[in-house]
């Protein structure tokens, strides 16, 4: 085991990478629940929704930790979820047993994708520096997510954003948290983040912000009603999916998880060491995963799977490699089990997690080439448009129309990959056609 995962190569061992596993997790487990109520507001039963988001979490992990071997976990991808829910289903009209058939022909594309090493070639071609650009961007914008799940931040009609009230219990407990994590992680406790969680979650029920779980085993609900639905279509009409707006859809779900799965993967292996030369190793692999865990998860019957920025949480905790994500497949099948003790593992209690990885993500600006304003640009357009536009594939869409622009107008357009001016345009339409 320790020679597949080469724990020795690595510098890792069993205790960081479960400690790492459990880490993400607790940092991703909300979807357990943030899932399903946004997939019942598309008609789906929220039972089967909780499941299937399980089932998906649990294969798209697998094949990561084992067949890539990084410790990035997959789950139904927000954002994602709720352009299944609001926009495919609510404002297309398009049924969710439709829109579950677009879910899964998107991924059969990924795996052809994959196949054929174009998305490998994709990633290896972008220009480290705004490799850089976008692990600092998802940084930005998890930490912002932090801020706004436990209302340190919260919306405001005059400045869209403001502090939130430091009275509330929740926001008064993720600012302890926080502070016991930082605390830790200046002692250089070994799994800070992690032991940061649990104390979190212990005060919060101590004092009663956190409800103590009533009961500790629940039966798992049925999924009769969303297993294999993605494929009938297919099978009895397929005519019916002979439309331009189903084409949309498949294009539209294709497109974000491509370069949210690229910039997302990206972050969390140079955080954790494993970008080599500006290249991903075992990157085919890694894409290869997602790919697989989208078309297993419509089949079960959830929106697209996606690798989760919130590995960050784990590789911060000391996960280096695919044993992580094994663990984290694990916990999410315990989870089937055992769902009412994920009521402790609230935002409030997760959000320090995700502020104190921003913290340490953004540590790659200091790579980026400030001093040349070619590169300056796209870089900060890239990092900063992420948490102010919260989508990752916009603030990558951003960056990688001005690169070609500005490393043309600087006179280095031969150091800029042909694929990257092939993206210009793929971009250009992303902002005039899906923004």
């Amino acid at each position: 085991m320790k020679k597949y995962f080469q724990f020795e190569e690595l510098g890792t061992n069993y205790r960081r990478e479960i400690i790492g596993g459990i880490t993400t997790f607790l940092a991703m487990a909300y979807i357990l629940a943030v899932n399903p109520d946004m997939l019942a507001a598309a008609g789906i039963d929220k039972g089967a929704a909780f499941v299937a988001t399980a089932l998906a979490a649990i294969v798209g992990s697998l094949i990561m930790g084992i067949l890539a071997k990084y410790p990035i976990a997959l789950a139904p991808g927000m954002g994602l979820n709720a352009f299944f829910a609001f926009s495919v289903v609510g404002t297309m009209q398009i049924p969710w047993q439709t829109a579950l058939t677009g879910v899964f022909f998107s991924g059969v594309i990924f795996i052809l994708l994959s196949l054929s090493g174009i998305r490998e070639t994709i990633i290896n071609a972008i220009p480290v520096q705004l490799k850089y650009a976008v692990s600092a961007g998802i940084g930005l914008f998890i930490t912002f997510v932090g801020l706004q799940k436990s209302g340190i931040i919260v919306d405001n009609e005059s400045t869209l954003v403001a502090l939130g009230d430091f009275s509330n219990g929740s926001t008064l407990l993720a600012i302890v948290g926080l502070v016991v994590v930082v605390i830790l992680m200046v002692k250089k406790v070994p799994g800070a983040i992690f032991i940061g969680l649990v104390i979190s979650a212990i005060i919060g029920m101590i004092t009663g912000v956190i409800d103590t779980p009533k009961s500790i085993v629940s039966s798992v609900p049925s999924i009769s009603s969303t297993f294999g639905v993605a494929i009938d279509p297919i099978i009895h009409d397929f005519s019916s999916l002979l439309t331009i707006k189903f084409l949309v859809v498949v294009l539209t779900f294709l497109f974000v998880d491509f370069f949210d799965t690229a910039g997302t993967l990206m972050a969390v292996a140079d955080k954790a060491g494993l970008v080599k030369n500006n290249k991903l190793p075992r990157a085919g692999r890694a894409l290869m995963a997602d790919a697989l865990g989208t078309t297993v998860g419509s089949l079960f019957g959830t929106s697209t799977t996606t690798a989760y920025v919130e590995s960050t949480a784990g590789v911060a905790a000391g996960a280096r490699s695919g044993f992580a994500a094994v663990v984290t497949a694990f916990l999410f099948f315990v989870a089937l089990f055992f769902s009412p003790l994920l009521a402790v593992v609230t935002s409030a209690v997760t959000a320090p997690a995700l502020i104190i990885v921003g913290v340490l993500m953004v540590a790659s600006l200091k790579k980026i080439e400030w001093n040349s304003i070619e590169i300056a640009v796209p870089a900060f357009l890239t990092m900063i448009i992420m948490p102010l536009g919260y989508s990752i594939a916009a603030g990558i869409a951003a960056g990688f129309v001005f690169y070609p622009l500005t490393m043309m107008l600087a006179g280095r357009r031969k150091e800029v990959h042909w694929i990257m001016y092939v993206l210009f345009f793929v971009f250009l339409a992303y902002f005039i056609w899906l923004e």
